[in-house]
């Protein structure tokens, strides 16, 4: 009977029912807001059912799924311990709110939170192109969600600065960018920096000579230093989701 009562205990402490990974990517989904909805999912085979890992959510370019950018992190992630998440955008030709996020982000995280050992605390966020942009509002939206974001050839429009000023923190961004991307000028990616930083932010642009739009070729060398940047950050308490009203 003791030992009974010991592994009820026990169980009762973990936070997640711990599921084997496979080291595969795989398709899952799940409804969030009434809409079944789905993402891709990378759990290295060498996550340990007790050990907290950190987590990043991709969010795809115009024209791709969630799977785009989790093929290009796996490797890296397989090495570092990461678990990758990539949902699927309602419209494949963007990302937009609130069909988008940040709720269904938030059910994303908490559905894999529930069998996988995420570290709560080191949740980020990387996106590519439509995604990048979305990635950054996304941040601003949920500063104390999210532990820091990592984009490629992403800007913020000026009619969406007034993010800026509702951010409760000043979360931890960086922004890659081909000084030959025909879509994302620098003077509009320097635009956002400067923006962001005036209001206290500190947010770098890593200008990559000879570069265009495509990630996809430089996407090793891209999530590297992605990597490097996000690793670092942490949120110092418990992460706090706010929920949003949108008309």
């Amino acid at each position: 009977m003791k030992y009974s009562l010991v592994l009820l205990f026990v169980a009762s402490l973990l936070p997640f029912q711990a599921v084997p990974s496979t080291g595969k990517i795989l398709k899952e989904s799940i409804t969030s807001n009434g809409k079944n909805r789905s993402f891709y999912l990378f759990v290295p085979s060498t996550i340990a059912s007790m050990t907290p890992a950190p987590l990043i959510v991709t969010l795809h370019g115009s024209g791709r799924n969630g799977k785009s950018l989790i093929e290009k992190w796996k490797d890296l992630a397989a090495k570092e311990g990461i678990i990758l998440a990539g949902p699927d955008s309602i419209n494949s030709a963007g990302w937009s709110a609130p069909e988008d996020g940040p709720d269904f982000l938030r059910d994303v995280i908490e559905a894999i939170k529930s069998k996988y050992p995420v570290n709560p605390r080191r949740v980020y966020l990387f996106g590519h192109s439509a995604g990048a942009g979305f990635a950054i509002n996304i941040s601003l939206l949920e500063s104390e969600y999210f532990a820091a974001t990592a984009v490629h050839a992403g800007v913020m429009e000026a009619e969406t600065y007034w993010l800026i000023d509702i951010a409760k923190r000043k979360i931890p961004l960086t922004i890659f960018v081909g000084t030959n991307d025909p879509f994302f000028p620098l003077t509009k990616i320097r635009a956002t920096r400067d923006a962001l930083n005036a209001r206290g932010f500190s947010v770098q642009v890593r200008e990559i000579a000879n570069h265009d739009h495509n990630y996809y070729d430089r996407a090793t060398e891209i999530n590297k230093s992605a990597w490097e940047f996000l690793k670092k950050e942490e949120i110092s308490g418990d992460p706090r989701y706010e929920q949003h009203r949108y008309k």
